[in-house]
Protein backbone atom coordinates (compact mmCIF):
# COMPACT_ATOMS: atom_id res chain seq x y z
CA UNK A 1 0.00 0.00 0.00
CA UNK A 2 1.08 3.52 -0.78
CA UNK A 3 0.79 6.23 1.19
CA UNK A 4 -0.56 9.55 -0.18
CA UNK A 5 1.29 12.69 0.50
CA UNK A 6 -0.41 14.80 3.20
CA UNK A 7 -2.57 17.44 1.98
CA UNK A 8 -1.45 20.87 1.82
CA UNK A 9 -3.15 22.92 4.65
CA UNK A 10 -5.96 24.81 3.16
CA UNK A 11 -6.53 28.71 2.71
CA UNK A 12 -8.69 30.22 5.85
CA UNK A 13 -10.69 32.06 2.81
CA UNK A 14 -14.39 32.19 3.50
CA UNK A 15 -15.30 34.15 0.63
CA UNK A 16 -16.04 37.27 2.84
CA UNK A 17 -13.15 39.81 1.26
CA UNK A 18 -12.86 43.17 2.52
CA UNK A 19 -9.54 45.00 3.60
CA UNK A 20 -9.60 47.08 7.37
CA UNK A 21 -7.78 50.22 6.51
CA UNK A 22 -6.12 50.34 9.90
CA UNK A 23 -5.01 47.27 9.81
CA UNK A 24 -4.32 46.10 6.41
CA UNK A 25 -6.04 42.70 7.27
CA UNK A 26 -8.36 41.38 5.56
CA UNK A 27 -11.83 40.99 7.65
CA UNK A 28 -12.90 37.37 6.61
CA UNK A 29 -9.68 35.37 6.76
CA UNK A 30 -7.69 37.59 8.48
CA UNK A 31 -4.60 38.01 6.23
CA UNK A 32 -2.12 40.24 4.86
CA UNK A 33 -3.04 41.03 1.30
CA UNK A 34 1.13 39.64 0.63
CA UNK A 35 -0.23 36.36 2.11
CA UNK A 36 -3.38 36.43 0.16
CA UNK A 37 -1.35 36.93 -2.89
CA UNK A 38 1.48 34.27 -2.15
CA UNK A 39 -0.83 31.55 -0.44
CA UNK A 40 -0.60 29.11 -3.49
CA UNK A 41 3.07 29.27 -3.55
CA UNK A 42 3.94 29.28 0.09
CA UNK A 43 4.72 25.72 1.62
CA UNK A 44 3.01 24.07 4.60
CA UNK A 45 5.04 25.53 7.51
CA UNK A 46 5.18 29.15 5.52
CA UNK A 47 1.00 28.29 5.83
CA UNK A 48 1.08 26.83 8.91
CA UNK A 49 2.71 29.70 10.83
CA UNK A 50 0.18 32.84 9.10
CA UNK A 51 -2.62 29.99 10.57
CA UNK A 52 -1.32 30.57 14.04
CA UNK A 53 -1.45 33.77 13.45
CA UNK A 54 -4.63 34.10 12.93
CA UNK A 55 -6.31 33.94 16.11
CA UNK A 56 -4.59 36.99 17.80
CA UNK A 57 -5.20 39.03 14.46
CA UNK A 58 -8.92 38.68 14.87
CA UNK A 59 -8.94 39.53 18.53
CA UNK A 60 -7.15 42.77 17.10
CA UNK A 61 -10.17 44.05 15.42
CA UNK A 62 -12.99 46.12 16.44
CA UNK A 63 -15.95 44.20 16.74
CA UNK A 64 -17.95 46.53 15.05
CA UNK A 65 -15.67 45.97 11.83
CA UNK A 66 -16.79 42.28 11.83
CA UNK A 67 -20.37 43.42 12.45
CA UNK A 68 -20.58 41.53 15.28
CA UNK A 69 -22.35 44.73 17.34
Amino acid sequence: MTERPPKAIATPCIQVCAVDGESGLCLGCFRTLQEIATWSRLDDASRAAVMAELPARRAQIRPEKLGLI
